[in-house]
């Protein structure tokens, strides 16, 4: 298996009357690699689990994973450890950025590179109290972290498996308990990902990929804001206990 795709869902009946899976479905056929989609549905309470197997029965290459409702990083983990494919990939299901960008990924793992992440250029449409949260969120994840990145936010991240079996195990107990009523967008896990990356000398390459804003009642602001700063910390510490 040349490439798995995988999709966190967590009542997305609203993205999916849209078509998306058709659109992803069209552009990996274009590929002509093997391929799979893993649609990990996270506890849906709408139709979304309906549609999907829906679609799945039509289309062989897609598969849906069920998990009890623990948030994206979760539901993100699950289907990473499930997939088969040399190159793993992990996008949303709203397609902000567009599958098509995937193109620009693959060249990258051809050239060495072990994990290829998405920075998403002027994030055009975002409501300027999202802007300034990630400026101020970048600031503290370079003070508290060291990270490098312009954009560890992206949810267009792609893994090759050596990365996968090394960092996933370590860092999966953290995740999986939702302290809110409704989605949970865990902005601190893609830290935590790319922080261990970094930490155990992963090759990694940040790439520029278009990006449009999709309101989402997922995204709120000042308690993802809240609950990500909280996880910065939580790995430093981690990292100073010897815990990875």
């Amino acid at each position: 298996m040349k490439l798995s795709v995988v999709i966190p869902a967590y009542n997305e009946e609203r993205n999916l009357k849209k078509g998306v899976l058709d659109e992803v479905r069209s552009y990996l056929e274009k590929l002509n690699i093997s391929y799979e989609v893993i649609i990990v549905d996270d506890g849906s309470t709408d139709k979304t689990k309906e549609i999907i197997k829906k679609f799945i029965s039509q289309n062989q290459n897609f598969n849906l994973l069920e998990v009890s409702h623990g948030g994206k990083a979760m539901a993100v983990m699950s289907g990473m450890l499930k997939a088969k494919g040399d190159t793993v990939l992990f996008t949303d299901m709203d397609q902000a950025t567009p599958i098509n960008q995937l193109g620009k990924f693959l060249p990258k793992f051809e050239e060495g590179y072990d994990m290829v992440i998405g920075s998403r250029i002027g994030r055009k449409g975002a409501p300027f109290v999202r802007k300034l949260a990630a400026w101020v969120f970048s600031i503290l994840r370079e003070l508290i972290l060291g990270l490098p990145f312009s954009d560890t936010q992206c949810g267009f991240k792609a893994f090759n498996k050596k990365s996968i079996e090394k960092i996933i195990p370590k860092i999966k107990g953290e995740w999986g308990v939702v302290h809110f009523q409704g989605g949970a967008v865990n902005a601190g896990f893609d830290v935590e990902l790319l922080y261990l990356a970094k930490k155990y000398g992963f090759k990694i390459a940040e790439v520029e990929v278009e990006w449009n804003y999709v309101d989402t009642e997922r995204v709120q602001v000042i308690k993802d804001a809240l609950a990500a700063i909280y996880d910065m910390f939580r790995i430093r510490i981690n990292d100073f206990k010897g815990k990875y």
